[in-house]
C-alpha cells in the first residue's frame, strides 16, 4: 500500500481534465450560435433565431447544420450572392418584415434541393429575381411587396412554387396598365389579362417602325440614284448639242444609170 494521504496521478488529473472538457463544451456551444441570436432546440435540429435584432446584414457565423433560420423583423436591405451556400441542411428560411430591395442572382445557391419554405413577405421587392428563385423547389411567400406588374413578373411567377396560403395577398403596387394597380395579381391573371400581350404589342410596333425606317431609306436611295442618272444624262445631252455639226455637201448627186 502506498503512503497515507498520497493521491494517484490519475486522481490528480481527473478534475483538471473534467474542467477542460467542460470549458471546451461551453466554447463549442458559444461558437455554434451567432452573437445576438438564440439557438433553441428544435425537435433535435439546430434552429437559429435572430428575429428583431436590428441586423442590417445576414450573419456570417451561422452553424453549418442549421435547419431553421429566422432573420425576420430586422433591417436587412439586400441578400448577397452565396449568403447561405454553407447551409446545406437548411429547410426553412424566414426573411420577412425586412427592407430587402436587392437579391443577388446566386443569393440562394446551395439551397435548391433542400429548402422547403422561403418567406420574403413584407419587404421592398419590386421585381422578382428570376435567376435567384427560379431553381428553388421551396414554397415562396411574396405577399406585401411593392411589386411592379409587368411581363417579366408574369413569366417569373410561372416558374415559382408560391405558397398557397399567401398567394392571394400578392398585389400590383405599380403597373404599366393603370387598371391593375392595387388589385391582387392572381385575380388579374385569372381574369384572362396578360402583361406580356402589351409587351409583345410594343415590340411589334417597334419592329414595324424599324422596318418602315429601312423602307424609307431604300426609297430615298432609289430616288437619289434615278435623279442623279437623269442629271448625268441631261449634261451628256447638252454636251452633244454643243459639239459643232459636220458640214453638209452641196454637190449634185450623179444620176443613177
Amino acid at each position: 500500500m502506498g503512503p497515507r494521504g498520497r493521491q494517484s496521478p490519475s486522481a490528480t488529473l481527473a478534475p483538471s481534465q473534467g474542467s477542460c472538457f467542460f470549458i471546451l463544451f461551453c466554447l463549442r456551444l458559444g461558437a455554434s450560435c451567432p452573437q445576438a441570436c438564440q439557438c433553441p432546440d428544435h425537435a433535435g435540429a439546430v434552429a437559429v433565431h435572430c428575429s428583431s435584432r436590428g441586423l442590417q446584414e445576414i450573419p456570417r457565423d451561422i452553424p453549418a447544420d442549421t435547419v431553421l433560420l429566422k432573420l425576420d423583423a430586422n433591417r436587412i436591405s439586400r441578400v448577397p450572392n452565396g449568403a447561405f451556400q454553407h447551409l446545406p441542411q437548411l429547410r426553412e428560411l424566414d426573411l420577412s418584415h425586412n427592407a430587402i430591395e436587392a437579391i443577388g442572382p446566386a443569393a440562394f445557391s446551395g439551397l435548391a434541393g433542400g429548402l422547403r419554405l422561403l418567406d420574403l413577405s413584407h419587404n421592398r421587392i419590386r421585381r422578382i429575381p428570376k435567376d435567384a428563385l427560379g431553381k428553388l423547389s421551396a414554397k415562396i411567400r411574396l405577399s406585401h411587396n411593392p411589386l411592379h406588374c409587368e411581363c417579366a413578373l408574369q413569366e417569373a411567377l410561372w416558374e415559382l412554387k408560391l405558397d398557397p396560403d399567401s398567394v392571394d395577398e400578392i398585389a400590383c403596387h405599380t403597373s404599366a396598365q393603370e387598371q391593375f394597380v392595387g388589385k391582387p395579381l392572381i385575380q388579374v391573371l385569372d381574369s384572362g389579362a396578360s402583361f406580356c400581350s402589351t409587351h409583345r404589342k410594343t415590340t411589334d410596333v417597334a419592329m414595324l417602325v424599324t422596318m418602315f425606317g429601312w423602307f424609307t431609306m431604300v426609297i430615298a436611295y432609289v430616288v437619289y440614284y434615278v435623279r442623279h442618272n437623269q442629271e448625268d444624262a441631261r449634261r451628256h445631252l447638252e454636251y452633244l448639242k454643243s459639239l459643232p455639226s459636220a458640214p453638209v455637201s452641196k454637190e449634185p448627186l450623179s444620176p443613177v444609170p
